[in-house]
Parts: C-alpha cells; sequence; structure tokens
C-alpha cells in the first residue's frame, strides 16, 4: 500500500532521482513495522496463553504488560504535541481527507464511555484491593489516562503530515497503535473467557471446558475472603462487562487513525489546504431525502431491539426457551438482512446511470477503508460457511435449521453487496463533477463549449463582461457595464480549461441539487447505517446464537466452534462499525 512515491493531482512533483533520504523513508517505514510486529507477538502469546488454565501466565501478567506500553505510548503522544508546538515547521501539510469530523467524533463517544469502563473496573478490584495485586487497580487508571492524552492527540493531530524526526515518528505511531491492537486484544479474550464461563454455567457442562473460566483469569476475585458479595461490586462486575464492546471499538477507531497518520508522515501536498471537493460546506440530518430509508431503518432498529430483548430474556432466563428465541432472531435477521441485501444492489444499479466521474486521487483514508471492509468481512464469511456445511451435511433438517442456513446465505450476500455499494460510493468524485468521457445533451445549470476554434471566425466587438463559472456559482465581472454596450454576436466564453492542452474545454455541469438519484442514495445510506448499528449491538452485548443453536456445536464440537467464533466474530462485529462509519461519510458526500 505504498502510494508515498506515485505524483497524483494533490501530491507535488517528484524529486529528478530518488535521493537517499527517499529510499530511507522506505527503511524507516520497515523499521516501525518490524517494531510494531515484535511488540504485538510480545502482547499476543501473553494475552492469549492467560487465557487457558495449564498455562502459567496469569491476568496480573498481562495487565503490568499492557500497563507499561500505555504509559510509554502516552510518553511519546506528550512529546509528540510538545514537538510540533515548539517547531511551527514539522506539520508544513494537512491531509484534508484524514480525521473526518464523524470519525473523530465517534472516537470521542467510545472514549468516554471507555473511561466509565475504566471507573467500573477501578470500582470492581478496589471491593477487595486487600487480597489483590496492585497492578489490577493501576491498569484501568492508566487505560483512562491513555484514553484522554490519545484521544486529544488524535483530535488536534490526526490530520498532520509531519516533516521532522520521521523515523521516531513512525516508530511511536506503530508503536501507539500496537499499544491499542493489545488492548483490543486483551478485550476481546477477556469478553470470550465471560461468555464461555457464563455458557458451561448454564449448561452445566465441564466437559466443553477449555477456556478457562478460572477466578484469577476470568477477573474473579481469588479465594473466599475475596468474593464479589455486596450490591455495589456486583454493579462495578457487570458494567464493565457490558462496556467492553465501547473500549473495543476505541481501540479500533484509534487504531485506524493512528495508520493514516503513519502513512501521512513526510507526505508532499500541493498545497496544506487542498481537497477534492469532498469536504461537505454543511451537514445537515435527513436533508435531501425521501424520508423512506430513515423512517424504515428507525422501525428495524426498535423492532430489533426488541428482538435482543426477548432474544436475552428467553435464553438466559429461567424457564429458558432457546428454540423459540432463536426462530424469532433468526427471521429478524434474514428480514433485515435480505432488505440490505435489496438496498444495496438498487444503490449499485443507480450508480450504473450516475455520470460522476470517478475520483483517482491519491487517498490513504480511503484505501484503509476499503482494506479493513474486505478484511473484516472475512470473520463473518468464515462463520457464515461453517455454518453451512454443519447445516447442508449434518441432522437434523428442520425448521431451525432452514432459518439457519437462509441466515447464513443472507449473511455472506449481504457483505458481498454492501461492500461494493459503500467503496463504488468513496470512489465516486464529488457531486457535480461529470465524467470527461461523456458529453452532455444539454446545459441547464451551466455552461457549455462547442468548436472552441470558431473564436478566431467571429467580427471584432468591444470587450464584453465574461462569466467566470466557479464550483458554486457564476460570478459576473462589471454588469453595469452590460446596458452600453452595442449589439454584437453571441460569443462563446470558455470557463476553464484541460491542464492537457488550451485547446481541449472541461465542461462541468452542476447537478440538481435535488436530484432523485441523489435523494436515493441518501435515502439508502440511512437506512443501511441504522440497519448496521442494530446488527452490532445484537452479538457486541452478548447475541450468540452460535453456541444456543446446537447443530454447528453437535457437528464440529464444542471446542474447535468456540474457537471460530471466538477469533471471527470480533472480526464481524467491527465490519458492522465501520461500515456506519463508511455509510456516514456515503450519505455526507451523495
Amino acid at each position: 500500500m505504498s502510494e508515498d512515491s506515485a505524483p497524483g493531482p494533490e501530491e507535488s512533483p517528484p524529486a529528478p532521482r530518488a535521493g537517499s533520504r527517499e529510499v530511507w523513508k522506505k527503511g524507516g517505514r520497515l523499521l516501525s513495522v518490524l517494531l510494531a510486529v515484535n511488540v504485538l507477538l510480545l502482547a499476543c502469546t501473553l494475552v492469549s496463553g492467560g487465557a487457558f488454565n495449564k498455562v502459567a501466565v496469569y491476568d496480573t501478567d498481562v495487565f503490568a504488560l499492557l500497563t507499561t506500553m500505555m504509559l510509554l505510548a502516552s510518553l511519546w503522544i506528550l512529546f509528540y504535541l510538545f514537538r510540533t508546538v515548539r517547531c511551527p515547521d514539522a506539520v508544513p501539510y494537512r491531509d484534508a481527507h484524514a480525521g473526518p469530523i464523524w470519525l473523530r467524533g465517534g472516537l470521542v463517544l467510545f472514549g468516554i464511555c471507555t473511561l466509565v469502563m475504566d471507573v467500573f473496573k477501578t470500582g470492581y478490584y478496589s471491593s477487595f484491593f486487600e487480597c489483590q495485586s496492585a497492578i489490577k487497580i493501576l491498569h484501568p487508571l492508566t487505560q483512562a489516562v491513555f484514553v484522554i492524552v490519545q484521544t486529544y492527540f488524535l483530535w488536534v493531530s490526526a490530520k498532520d503530515c509531519i516533516h521532522v524526526h520521521l523515523d521516531l515518528t513512525r516508530c511511536g505511531l506503530m508503536f501507539t497503535l500496537t499499544t491499542n491492537l493489545a488492548i483490543w486484544m486483551a478485550a476481546v479474550v477477556d469478553e470470550s473467557v465471560h461468555q464461555t464461563h457464563s455458557y458451561d454455567s448454564s449448561h452445566s457442562n465441564t466437559s466443553h471446558l477449555r477456556l478457562a473460566p478460572d477466578p484469577e483469569r476470568a477477573g474473579s476475585p481469588v479465594g473466599g475472603d475475596c468474593s464479589c458479595n455486596t450490591a455495589i461490586c456486583q454493579i462495578f462486575q457487570q458494567g464493565y462487562f457490558y462496556l467492553y464492546p465501547f473500549n473495543i471499538e476505541y481501540s479500533l477507531f484509534a487504531s485506524t487513525m493512528l495508520y493514516v497518520m503513519w502513512k501521512n508522515v513526510g507526505r508532499l501536498l500541493a498545497s496544506s489546504t487542498h481537497g477534492h471537493g469532498h469536504t461537505p460546506s454543511q451537514i445537515s440530518l435527513f436533508r435531501e431525502t425521501f424520508f423512506a430509508g430513515p423512517i424504515l431503518g428507525l422501525m428495524l432498529f426498535v423492532v430489533g431491539l426488541a428482538v435482543f430483548i426477548i432474544y436475552e430474556v428467553q435464553v438466559s432466563g429461567e424457564g429458558s426457551r432457546p428454540e423459540q428465541a432463536l426462530v424469532i432472531y433468526y427471521s429478524f435477521n434474514i428480514i433485515c438482512l435480505g432488505l440490505m441485501t435489496l438496498v444495496s444492489l438498487s444503490g449499485s444499479v443507480i450508480y450504473r446511470f450516475d455520470r460522476r466521474a470517478m475520483d483517482h486521487h491519491k487517498n490513504p483514508t480511503r484505501t484503509l477503508d476499503v482494506a479493513l471492509l474486505m478484511g473484516a468481512a472475512l470473520g463473518q464469511y468464515a462463520i457464515s460457511y461453517y455454518s453451512i456445511v454443519a447445516v447442508v451435511v449434518g441432522t437434523p433438517r428442520d425448521l431451525l435449521g432452514g432459518l439457519n442456513l437462509a441466515h447464513a446465505l443472507l449473511m455472506i450476500a449481504q457483505h458481498t453487496f454492501q461492500n461494493v455499494f459503500i467503496i463504488e460510493s468513496l470512489h465516486r468524485g464529488p457531486p457535480g463533477a461529470e465524467s470527461h468521457d461523456t458529453t452532455p445533451k444539454e446545459s441547464c445549470h451551466g455552461l457549455t463549449f462547442a468548436n472552441a476554434d470558431a473564436l478566431h471566425t467571429l467580427p471584432a466587438c468591444p470587450p464584453t463582461p465574461r462569466l467566470v463559472g466557479t464550483s458554486h456559482g457564476l460570478t459576473f465581472a462589471n454588469i453595469d457595464a452590460l446596458h452600453t454596450l452595442p449589439a454584437c454576436p453571441p460569443t462563446p466564453r470558455l470557463v476553464g480549461t484541460n491542464p492537457g492542452g488550451p485547446q481541449e474545454a472541461v465542461a462541468i455541469i452542476l447537478a440538481p441539487r435535488s436530484h432523485w438519484r441523489r435523494r436515493c442514495l441518501k435515502d439508502m445510506s440511512l437506512f443501511l447505517l441504522l440497519c448496521n448499528v442494530i446488527l452490532w449491538i445484537m452479538p457486541a452485548f452478548g447475541a450468540r446464537p452460535h453456541f444456543s443453536n446446537t447443530v454447528e456445536v453437535d457437528f464440529y464440537g464444542y471446542s474447535l466452534w468456540a474457537a471460530i467464533v471466538n477469533i471471527c466474530l470480533p472480526f464481524g462485529i467491527f465490519y458492522r462499525m465501520h461500515a456506519v462509519s463508511s455509510l456516514l461519510e456515503v450519505y455526507v458526500l451523495s
């Protein structure tokens, strides 16, 4: 994904020959990546080892590593902030595409929820601090400081293209990114252990136990003197487990923004404020929509919340009826996924008739968005294909098996067509920029030119006021002189020329802002956004039909199926929230 040396419209021309600095830029990136890989593998080893009973790695070891990493990352961020303040020329350019307001807003929202989780964790471990290691109380406090410092850093510096201490900056950004990934892995493993412990407790089956609900590892107190018996202690314990999804999303959002900053280190732009028309002047919710998409999306969101509550009550409550809960759950998901697939297909069809030019400008943010959408979808693809094989090959074939099969097939189709719709939307030019390959038949909202060579054959006339076309309308020069001009033949007026030559005129037609295609695309993006939110809430907050439905468990065995779900499902959850961020961008830029 190296794109720094490729010239583009928003890049300054490259040097005549690649000097030693250009060669070392690749070496600096390699050095920072090697540092990140080694630190990440160390963290992964401790985190995964601490999840099993028979490995002599405890959660205190994991907390100590994470606390050290967060302290070092916080110190580097403070050094970066002080250095850029003292050196005004450190950031000569800012990437207009990096760190959009909706991404930074989501980071702040998830950061606030993570701070609340740290408060609950601190209160929980403080309830029996006399028999706990001090690192368990120090870890959430350190994480709170790290979240505050990093959120401020990303809010003010996400667009930076820094040009001082390039190798040190690359290593610092990669180390901070690795710290966020290690926090994400620890949260995912802790939540998986908690879900596994809940499943084994409800089924009273110890033969399946592989991920250990060991008290020391699962976050429970050790020994009778440390039991969490008070009501406030139990509130703290349940509270921070329910807030884990926000901590997970915060770490992933921060990682994506840090990666874009790492790509922008040493990057040269034509100007510090250059964009490609992808920054809207105003953001107004439900502006220029038919309201059908938001209304239908809100209806599915409310119904989804009701289905999620019914599922949790019937599966985990007393006198549970998992079969009925699974039928309701699968039926809702089949309807929701089917509608999302049709909407994504319709959006792709609309783009077949859209005359907007494709945006081929260099954009590390968009490149990362596309890679994350495609990569994160692999997790849900894997779960769906495993389910398809288990249902088709296994027995019995009943209503629940048929719903499970339809759900898996629609999940694959929905991810595929939604990715196509989002990626094509992100690569479209701004509204009003038509493709240069198409010639408009008539001009209703702009100027067109024909036969520019005929300008030399026109009779001599007094100079006429020229109309200068801009992206926001027309600007008149010396309008008062219009009344004093003699009658002259109409003169073609050249608004702009192509940089390739003065004879090639560029025709830009400003599309009507209320065009029906734009309204449809906005409705579709809002509908898909709301559906992705509810499909994120369900698995993120504990809906696990993969274990309640025993088809896969009986076919693969609990150990293998639990490993598949615990590895792939976090990527599927991340896909939903990242799709929400991308769809919000599609809505704003449509």
